[in-house]
């Protein structure tokens, strides 16, 4: 048997394009001929697969797995949308999603696990980059864990079962009853993916990001004749009380909702709007039109928001 040196790895890798071990393992079989183990390589599909692996693989699905107190997420990359619907692909995502169940959302883990007949995870990628011709990746994972309780999931833009373009796990830590949990959970998931919040709590964001966002938010409003206030229904809302809402101070329309809408949550009903300055101060007593009622409302302290979309952050 010839002597595989690092240099004529080396060589085999700039010539291809194909990972360490591949070029090791085909120069062995091959008694260090460059050239046969080139053809090799592209025999085994590797060449091909190496080929592909420069371009960028932007789009792909998220796969969803869910035990007992436990979930998992995984994030497969490709380069289309129609790799994307394709059957092999989608199993892929999806046996991957369990994998990363088991290995608690640990990608390096995730990828040298054995996976359908093959020795790990990357090297079935690496088989189907070369059998259906589009560069592919695991490019995340994530995974909670909680007892007792429950962890839920949502997927937005579902293409098939477990599969989706964007995922949300959600821990509730409980003993309360599963199914109710289940269904809470569900809900608040579906807030996550809608708001893509920074943070659980206000306290635990980052003080730079709020630093950061007020001052772009007093730089906006600086010489504006409107101010921006949060401001909390006195009474139990309509959860579908509409944004773009009129506020009122008697029968003068002083300010608007803005287009974030109200947020709901376990104790209150809040929202964003647009007042006169005379207005904005804590406490001020107005009315908000809702499906053509007048419902008093009161200004709050400062809200924390995203002024690129005006999504409310408390």
């Amino acid at each position: 048997m010839s002597n595989i040196t690092a240099s004529l790895v080396k060589d085999l890798r700039e010539k291809t394009g194909a990972g360490m071990m591949d070029c090791k393992s085909a120069l062995t079989e091959t008694n260090g001929d460059v050239e046969a183990a080139i053809d090799l390589l592209r025999k085994k599909g590797i060449l091909k697969a190496a080929k592909k692996s420069g371009r960028t693989a932007a789009d792909g699905l998220v796969g969803v797995a869910l035990a007992a107190g436990k979930g998992a997420l995984v994030e497969v990359n490709a380069e289309t949308d129609f790799v994307a619907r394709n059957d092999a692909f989608q199993d892929l995502v999806r046996k991957s999603a369990v994998g990363a169940l088991k290995h608690e959302g640990d990608v390096e883990r995730l990828l040298a696990h054995p996976h359908e007949g093959f020795p790990t995870l990357a090297e079935a990628v690496t088989a189907l980059v070369a059998k259906i011709g589009e560069n592919m990746s695991v490019r995340r994972s994530a995974a909670l864990s909680v007892s007792p309780g429950i962890v839920a999931s949502y997927l937005h833009n579902a293409v098939a079962s477990d599969l989706g373009k964007i995922g949300v796990l959600v821990a509730l830590k409980s003993a309360a009853d599963p199914d109710k949990l289940m269904a809470l959970g569900k809900q608040l998931a579906m807030h996550v993916a809608a708001a893509n919040p920074l943070a659980t709590r206000v306290e635990e964001l980052d003080p730079n990001v709020v630093a950061r966002e007020r001052a772009i938010h007093a730089e906006q409003a600086a010489g504006s004749p409107w101010r921006f206030v949060s401001m909390t229904l006195d009474e139990p809302g309509d959860a579908d009380a509409p944004a773009l809402s009129s506020i009122f101070d008697g029968d003068e329309r002083i300010g608007l909702v803005t287009s974030a809408g109200w947020s709901f949550t376990l104790d209150k009903s809040v929202a964003l709007g647009y007042v006169e300055p005379k207005y904005e101060a804590v406490g001020t007593k107005l009315e908000v039109e809702i499906f053509g009622n007048r419902v008093p409302v009161t200004v709050g302290s400062e809200p924390l928001f995203d002024p690129k979309n005006e999504r409310l952050r408390s």
